[in-house]
């Protein structure tokens, strides 16, 4: 495995340098952030072996299993978080972490400045902006001459999302575009047949059942208090 994460750190740091190249910047200025995730803590190991610093983690608890792991290539070792971040572990993260790239909610962001007191001595958090230019974007489309919009979108996101997400170093797969659906509804025609049934009534007792309506507001004490009605049943029997 030492040869190949030698050979993929030459193979990328080749590419940052043709990019760098071809945009006139020096390549001092651009960071490689490693995405650990998944890889076992002597692969990050051999990794900094082979020059590598910086790296990141999806999953706090295996970020921090690893970071105990390696505690004795500190502070050789420079960690970010870039998966989600609940506000129950933002103690262990500041004290652990030295970058947090996913604060995309003001109580964590709170929670993570509260923290900051009761860090060691000599210990000067830095949260990192959500979008981070430390990592790299790819936009793949997703087209289809004979399936419909929703039927190209269920396959980004039932089928092809998994697949990418269980590659090694990918952070996070979001399928964008298409139609969702909301209600997946599978007809017995036989039954349907037997009881009369057409589909124009399912489509109609389906979109009857799924809708959302506003109720106004009242005004208490000064105050206004909006009205929502969320669907208009919580009972399968009334879609019979």
């Amino acid at each position: 495995m030492a040869s190949s994460i030698a050979e993929n750190l030459q193979h990328v740091e080749r590419r940052i340098g043709d990019a760098c190249a071809t945009a006139g910047r020096p390549v001092q200025s651009v960071t490689l952030l490693a995405v650990s995730k998944t890889f076992p803590a002597e692969a990050v190991r051999q990794a900094h072996a082979c020059g590598q610093r910086a790296f990141g983690e999806n999953y706090v608890q295996e970020g921090l299993e690893k970071i105990a792991a390696l505690a004795d290539l500190r502070p050789g070792l420079e960690w970010h978080l870039i998966g989600p971040l609940q506000s129950n572990k933002t103690r262990a993260v500041a004290e652990a972490f030295d970058w947090v790239h996913s604060v995309d909610r003001l109580k964590i962001a709170e929670r993570l400045s509260l923290v900051r007191e009761q860090l060691p001595r000599g210990v000067n958090p830095q949260m990192g902006p959500v979008s981070s230019i430390m990592g790299e974007i790819m936009l793949v489309a997703v087209t289809a001459e004979r399936a419909s919009p929703m039927e190209v979108r269920e396959i980004a996101d039932f089928i092809i999302r998994p697949q990418i997400l269980n590659i090694a170093g990918v952070s996070q797969v979001i399928p964008i575009g298409g139609e969702v659906r909301q209600y997946r509804i599978t007809p017995d025609i036989a039954a349907m047949q037997a009881l009369d049934v057409t589909p124009e009534q399912i489509e109609a007792a389906v979109t009857r059942f799924g809708t959302n309506t506003g109720g106004g507001f009242i005004d208490q004490q000064g105050r206004e208090y909006l009205i929502r009605n969320v669907g208009l049943t919580q009972r399968l029997e009334d879609l019979r």
